[in-house]
């Protein structure tokens, strides 16, 4: 079987999760060959990771006719350019959430999360998308976009039941939330094209998504969202230092958390809240309600392993779960987060889809979906209306 070649672009937090998800793919072999980064430790994380090039500039991995797939972990930001770039010149190419937003044109008013009207973000982002993605199509090349909560083992056992019932699904309630995002882009809509609802509602938002169109194919019906409401807000600026003493967000234009709404075609409903204002550790969790049952997903927390430990420093070394602040008291441990967060399941799968030629599971339409979703709901959040698509 032919090795797929690699080449991953950034050596960040999420860089690192799919380099683990790499090194755990199964019955294909898989080089990452080389890493591209501005950041300062790369070559560190070259060395952790055992990747014997690295590189500053992202365009050389066009022209490199080894490279086989192009794994973009980079800020939202440059997301479009280099994902058509990539598939223009014959890549196949892994894409990180969100696949793109909107970031700002000359003559904007800054900053723009506050001063851009978020109608003309929906208008603009949405031309802009449908361009990017009319050139991926065109490209006869792999988009595989990395929603990791439709590889969750948690969502693909709903996803089973779901198909095997025939059950309508009723209502959905999904959440990732948690203490904020240290990075710094993650602060300002022009290298993050929204907060909370984009960083973190985009999972939940892909999940309901997909797993609507899992019903409508068990069932043989066409189901789209025809409604959004949404609620943000920012709730950080309201607060002392000593106030934010154990949150990591900084939100200078966006939103630190955000509540959304979707009505579907068929009258049903689902719901998805994103904060970066929960302590206590990352809550990825998704509540599936149809005509048969109910269907919880945990995927985090979960009761896998439960702990109350009391002596933090001879913890040092152990890893308990993203986000939370000690590892005392009691706690959820997260035993294999890489694989109950879903990115084992996900990269296993774009390795497949490229080596035999099939689509993933998340691919270009749950991408643009979910951005359009998010975007209608900025728009509906400011304008305080019902957005219908």
């Amino acid at each position: 079987m032919k090795k797929v070649k690699v080449g991953l672009l950034g050596s960040g937090f999420i860089a690192a999760l799919h380099m683990n998800a790499f090194r755990r793919v199964y019955g294909i072999e898989v080089e990452v060959k080389t890493v591209i980064s501005l950041d300062d430790h790369l070559a560190e994380f070259a060395r952790q990771n055992g990747i014997a090039q690295t590189g500053r500039d992202w365009r050389a991995l066009l022209g490199d006719p080894e490279i086989d797939v192009v794994d973009i972990c980079t800020p939202t930001v440059l997301h479009p350019e280099m994902v058509v770039a990539c598939m223009q010149a014959g890549k196949h190419v892994i894409c990180e959430k969100p696949f793109t937003g909107y970031f700002g044109r000359p003559g904007d008013p800054t900053p723009i999360g506050t001063q851009v009207p978020k109608k003309l973000m929906y208008e603009r982002a949405m031309a802009e998308m449908d361009a990017a993605s009319a050139a991926i199509r065109a490209s006869g090349r792999l988009f595989c976009y990395g929603e990791d909560w439709v590889y969750t083992p948690a969502v693909a056992k709903t996803a089973e039941i779901v198909r095997a019932s025939g059950d309508k699904i009723l209502f959905m309630k999904a959440e990732e939330s948690h203490s904020g995002s240290h990075a710094a882009h993650a602060s300002h809509w022009s290298s993050a094209g929204g907060g909370a609802l984009m960083r973190l509602g985009i999972h939940p938002i892909g999940a309901v998504l997909w797993l609507k169109q899992v019903e409508a194919r068990a069932r043989k019906e066409t189901i789209t969202v025809t409604d959004v409401t949404c609620d943000v807000g920012r709730i950080f600026p309201t607060l002392t230092p000593a106030e934010r003493t154990y949150f990591g967000a900084k939100p200078a234009d966006v939103e630190d958390w955000a509540m959304l709404s979707l009505t579907y075609s068929d009258g049903t409903k689902a719901t998805i809240f994103g904060g970066d204002v929960v302590l206590g550790g990352t809550r990825n969790l998704m509540e599936t309600y149809t005509t048969g049952g109910a269907l919880f997903a945990n995927i985090e927390p979960n009761s896998h392993v439960v702990t109350y430990l009391t002596d933090e420093s001879r913890l040092r070394n152990v890893y308990i779960a993203e986000k939370v602040d000690r590892k005392t008291g009691w706690q959820f441990v997260c035993i294999d987060e890489d694989t109950t967060r879903g990115y084992t399941g996900e990269i296993q799968d774009f390795m497949e889809c490229i080596t035999v030629g099939r689509q993933p599971l998340a691919g270009i339409d749950l991408a643009c979906e979910a951005v359009k979703i998010a975007y209608a709901g900025y728009w509906a959040a400011e304008e305080g209306r019902r957005i219908s698509l």
